[in-house]
């Protein structure tokens, strides 16, 4: 976002995807083959109109974007879904397609990874050399992420406050990755399993994924952005990795765009139920920062690692974790302990009055919070202990959901 917006001026939409053999779903590193394809040469991002395309860490993942912030979530949508479709027809060339979910349910990263090896990839290789990107963590992971903007400190501590809270309950709406390499591991998301153990090395860089509670751009330096530089120098001698670059928590702010991305998305089966989400989350954000549930002053207490409890237990059940934090159930008004997918269905309901683009998606929304996450539906669709045959149609199917604009699991 280059230019500073107040907020909820503009958003900033990115969603990723694998390519792969459209017979065999074999990840096919071809995103430079792509590019190429679209623009006549080789670059790190091309533009389409209002949806930009560009290369990402490995060579079999694309990510499509919003061509700067945008106001409107539906017309938005309607753009990703089309350049989707024109990509996919373009991938055919190498019998390929776009494949959604947040991670591919047989691949062997260790086998098939390749980094981008293009342009200025200094970063790409440094990162690659202290932190090796061939892992599930690096390799096989596609997510959403939603750029909020905020114009002063002032706005900026609103929006990470908001954010804060809002960050343990995503997984139990979101949650798309329960396989991983052909077996169904009885965690609901996968990605943000191996996401949460990628720095291990470096433990600063991701901290407890829920930001610390802090609400100003010297704090945040201060406490956050310093720390990580200085944890990564011994790594780094030669300071390619700067901390605003590494910082991998569930939200990161950009006070060099004047924004905050949330990360923890996992990608959902076609565009119009990643709208659905992101329309939700933008919604209930939104709510926060306007105090309807809790003062400002209230939410700024919150714990980030008492909010960890909440986010781990949910990335492992999704919507059937049950949510017990005080904290939590105060903020919206809950007496009991109930599951993470009542309480998504509360706030929707709420949500739903007062927002028209919630209400635009509200088809995907109810279906996705009445029938399950994606992780809970590709798990009905399979045995126990599936095969390939039977994961690959099943991913085949997904795949053709994305293409088509379709929600899996209606009827």
């Amino acid at each position: 976002m280059s230019q500073t917006l107040r907020l909820f001026e503009g958003y900033g939409i990115e969603l990723e995807y694998m390519i792969v053999d459209r017979q065999t779903l074999q990840v096919k590193p071809i995103c430079d083959q792509l590019i190429q394809a679209l623009s006549g040469e080789i670059v790190n991002e091309i533009s389409l109109g209002r949806i930009n395309v560009s290369n990402e860490l490995v060579l079999h993942v694309v990510e499509f974007k919003g061509n700067g912030p945008q106001k409107d979530l539906v017309r938005l949508a309607s753009s990703f879904q089309s350049e989707i479709q024109r990509v996919n027809q373009v991938l055919e060339k190498w019998d390929a397609c776009l494949l959604p979910t947040a991670m591919h349910p047989t691949m062997d990263p260790l086998k098939e990874t390749k980094i981008w090896p293009h342009g200025q990839n200094t970063i790409y290789e440094t990162y690659n050399r202290i932190f090796d990107c061939k892992g599930h963590g690096w390799s096989n992971l596609q997510s959403v992420h939603i750029n909020l903007p905020f114009a002063d400190d002032a706005e900026f501590a609103q929006l990470h406050a908001a954010i804060r809270i809002a960050l343990p309950l995503l997984p139990g709406l979101a949650a798309s990755s329960p396989l991983v390499e052909g077996k169904i591991t009885g965690i609901q998301d996968n990605r943000l399993n191996f996401y949460a153990q990628n720095q291990k090395r470096i433990p600063s860089i991701i901290g407890a994924i829920i930001p610390e509670a802090v609400f100003s751009q010297k704090d945040y330096e201060e406490k956050i952005l310093q720390r990580i530089e200085r944890d990564i120098k011994p790594h780094d001698t030669e300071g390619i990795l700067e901390g605003e670059w590494l910082n991998s928590r569930g939200a990161i702010a950009r006070f060099d765009r004047n924004a905050i991305e949330i990360r923890v998305l996992d990608i959902q089966e076609c565009v119009a139920a990643d709208f659905a989400v992101i329309s939700l989350v933008v919604s209930l954000v939104k709510s926060l920062v306007d105090e309807m549930w809790l003062s400002l002053a209230e939410q700024k207490t919150a714990q980030e690692l008492e909010l960890q409890k909440t986010f781990l237990g949910a990335l492992r059940d999704g919507g059937a974790f049950v949510v017990k934090d005080p904290f939590l159930l105060r903020c919206f008004g809950q007496k009991e302990p109930l599951a993470l997918q009542k309480l998504w269905q509360n706030i929707f309901a709420r949500l739903h009055e007062k927002d028209y683009q919630v209400r635009h998606f509200a088809a995907e929304a109810d279906a996705l919070l009445q029938k399950g996450t994606l992780s809970q539906r590709i798990i009905k669709g399979l045995p126990a202990q599936p095969t390939v045959a039977e994961i690959h149609q099943t991913y085949r199917a997904l795949a053709d959901c994305l293409n088509e604009g379709r929600f899996h699991g209606q009827g």
